[in-house]
This record gives C-alpha cells, structure tokens and sequence, in this order.
C-alpha cells in the first residue's frame, strides 16, 4: 500500500513540504487557515448540510460567517500576526468555490499579492471548474487542487447527488452523475496539465459507494491524480444520508488499502470546517472566532473610507422598505461625540424604476461612501449589483439602531429581526407598482 508521504513532484517555489493536509509530517509544525468566502454550491449532495452560523460542529460546509474577499485578507492579516506556524492558505466553502468564482478568484490575488511565499490551495467538486479557472489559478501559483468525487459510475455517483445545477439547468439521478464524472475528470487532466498537484476527496458511503472507490481510484490514478482521501460518511441531520451508519475501522481500512492498490492514499482527514485555523489537531479557539466574526463587520472592501450606512426607512424609526420601493434613503454615520450612538447625516434621492440594471449600477455609485445599504428586502440582480460596487445588503425589519449596531460594530442581528428575499409578490411586502425591481 502506498503511504500518503510519497511526494508528487513540487512544481511551483513554496515549500509544498509544510502543507500538513499532503504531508503528515508537517501536521505537527505547520497549520491552515480557510477562508470562508464562498457560500453558494451548484450541487446539493445527499450528505451536506451546509451551516453559515455554527460554532458547535466541525465537518465541511459549516461556518461562522463569511467574509468578502477585502474582508478575508484583513483578517488572514491579523491571523498571521498572531500565529507564525500558518503555511496554507486555502478555500474550502462552505458551498463550491467556483459556483462563487469571482470571490474565489479575487480572493486568491489578493492573498498572493499580500503573502507571495504562502501556499494556496483549493476543494471543490469540479462542477464550475473551467480551463480559463485552471490557467488563472496556475498563474497564482495555487499548487495544490482537491476535487472531490464520490463515483465514475453514473448510476452509483446519481445516489449521492440530490441535483446539480449546471448552466441554469438542473440535473437528478443519473443524468447528475454523468455531468458530475464528465466535469470531474476533465479538470482533473487541466489540473495536471497545468502542473498542479491533483488531490481526490471521496465519501465513503456504506451501501452505496463503498465497493466502488477502488475504481475511482483506479480511474483517477490514470490521469495523474496525486493522493486521494477516502473521507468516511458523517450522518448528518437534516439529509437523505442521516440514518446510514458510519462507517467503521475495518471499512476504512480496507477500502483505503483497496485503493492504495493504485495512488497514495491520506489517512490523517479532520474533516475541515470551512473556516478552520491552526494545525489539524486544533480547533478554533474563542480570539480567533471573535476576530472573524469583527472583520465580516467590515465594509465590503475595508480599505476604502465608507463611514456611512444608507437606510430604507418610511420615519426614520424601524427598517421598513423593499429596495424596489425606496424613493430617498436616509443616511447614517457613527456619532462622533458619542462612538456608541448613531445620527442621520443625509437623505439621498434613489434612481427611479426603469432602466433595469443601471438603476442598480447608478444606486451603488450614490452611495459609494456607504458600507452598507439596510431594506426589508432585496432581489436578487440589485444586490448583486450593489455588492460588486462592494456594498453590503442587510435584510431586516426593525429598528434602524439595531442594524446600524450589527452593520458598524459587529452585533449580532436578532433573528426576529432577519429578513430573506422570497420573490416578488411571494412573501414580501412591496409598495412598488408590479413592474419589479428593474
């Protein structure tokens, strides 16, 4: 059986050596940090349960909060000032990094800007992943890419996969499966011929695929795939996976010895959260999740002076308007006599409705000193609109002081007081005229 410290070659200037998830060695010197910059997934798997606000689990998909791009470095910043044993960097979630490509790509410019030695890798199901990615993460100097595939058999990947969504199509069963193997394989093949080293994650799901991962590995190792991990089924609650065992000792050993029969195999797995710190062993402690938590407070891109938060409100009181029905924001900045108080600065007429996507483009430049925009809703065009203009969309009805506390000093937002786009006429309240946002 082949061991997992067999090295690939080492394409690229760092010092792949420490990276602690390829070599067991360096698990106990060196440690990772994920940066949770990608929330949205393109596939919904039979054994995820992606969690945005948990501290209490640690497995894949789960995070605390997210961070934008400008937000991931300023608190990779402060990590690294308090940590010298950080020689990862990598995206792991909690959904796909490339159903949210822009963030990840941004994200990785500005961390090898900022730290050219640091090692940058990256999990993803391979679903988004295309050639003009591949060549732009080499160009990064990404070394080290994980794809994760739990089949090469259409019927057997069809089990794990609820559905996939791929170009505004969505896929079940074994049409799932097939898109899934064809994507997976061909970046697999661009990953290694772009001289990346090629890491295959595989869940082991007893009754399902548990016979089959040796042919994964076998089909893997043929495209130059470096290691696999065959990562054991964690029942999860909430999935269709919920009720199968876990799978025991003697499952994972002989699965991994089967597959070890054809590529190196990983055996020190931590089953990662998307926002994990430190070495494999440790867990995050309470400074660090405090410091995440007061950098996602920050404007969207913090180097930019935004001291102001723009509000849809009727008097002045409560958050109480859909961004499609605001005709004046009210703006409002921090107190400068008093830090822990607030105070209205400004009213700004909004675009009026017409004009679709300009109205947006023409809203974000308006309030381009504002680090946020506060409404009862949002669809979904203008707060992506708003937020590549690196405005932050907060969605709630209540009073404007508890938004203006969560937005400029980090308090969490009750959940009585969240709100979530539901669709237009479908659960929001719009004053508007029936025409839509645009």
């Amino acid at each position: 059986m082949k061991t997992e410290n067999s090295s690939p070659p080492d394409p690229q200037s760092v010092n792949l050596d420490n990276h602690p998830c390829f070599n067991r060695d360096a698990c106990s010197s060196f440690g990772r940090i994920h940066l949770p910059v990608a929330p949205k997934c393109n596939i919904q798997c039979n054994y995820c349960n992606r969690d945005f606000d948990c501290v209490n689990e640690s497995r894949p998909g789960v995070t605390s909060t997210i961070l934008s791009p400008g937000q991931a470095l300023v608190y990779l910043e402060e990590v690294m000032l308090r940590r010298n044993d950080i020689a990862v960097v990598g995206i792991a979630g909690p959904g796909d990094p490339f159903a949210n490509a822009e963030e990840t790509m941004e994200t990785f410019r500005l961390v090898r800007a900022r730290f050219p030695r640091m090692i940058l890798c990256l999990s993803t199901n391979g679903l988004g992943l295309t050639e003009e990615y591949v060549r732009q993460l080499a160009a990064l100097q990404v070394s080290h890419v994980t794809i994760t595939m739990n089949g090469v058999d259409p019927e057997i990947a069809g089990k794990v996969y609820a559905w996939a969504r791929h170009e505004k199509q969505i896929f079940r069963n074994r049409k799932a499966g097939e898109l899934m193997i064809e994507k997976q394989l061909q970046a697999i093949r661009w990953i290694k011929e772009h001289g990346m080293i090629a890491k295959v994650n595989s869940i082991l799901v007893p009754g399902i695929n548990d016979e089959h991962l040796p042919e994964i590995a076998r089909t893997v190792s043929e495209l130059g795939a470096d290691i696999m991990n065959s990562i054991p089924l964690l029942p999860t609650h909430d999935t269709v996976f919920e009720n199968l065992p876990e799978p025991d000792a003697k499952m994972r050993f002989a699965v991994r010895y089967r597959c070890g029969e054809y590529m190196s195999q990983m055996t020190h797995c931590a089953r990662c959260r998307a926002d994990a710190v430190g070495k494999l062993s440790e867990s995050m402690d309470d400074e660090i999740q405090q410091l995440m938590t007061q950098c996602s407070r920050l404007p969207l891109n913090p180097r930019e002076e935004r001291p102001y938060v723009a509000v849809g409100t009727r008097e002045g009181m409560l958050v109480n308007q859909h961004l499609g029905e605001v005709t004046e924001f009210t703006i409002f900045a921090i107190d400068p006599e008093d830090p822990e108080e607030f105070v209205e600065v400004d009213k700004r007429p909004a675009p009026p409705p017409g004009g679709r996507d300009d109205r947006w483009t023409n809203l974000a430049r308006s309030l381009g000193d504002c680090r946020a925009v506060m409404v009862s809703a949002a669809g979904m065009s203008p707060s992506q609109a708003l937020r590549e203009e690196g405005l932050q969309i907060v969605e709630m009805e209540g009073l404007i002081e508890a938004g203006l506390s969560h937005v400029f000093h980090g308090e969490p937002l009750p959940p009585t007081l969240r709100r979530s786009f539901g669709g237009c006429g479908k659960g929001v309240t719009c004053g508007g005229d029936g025409t839509g946002c645009g």
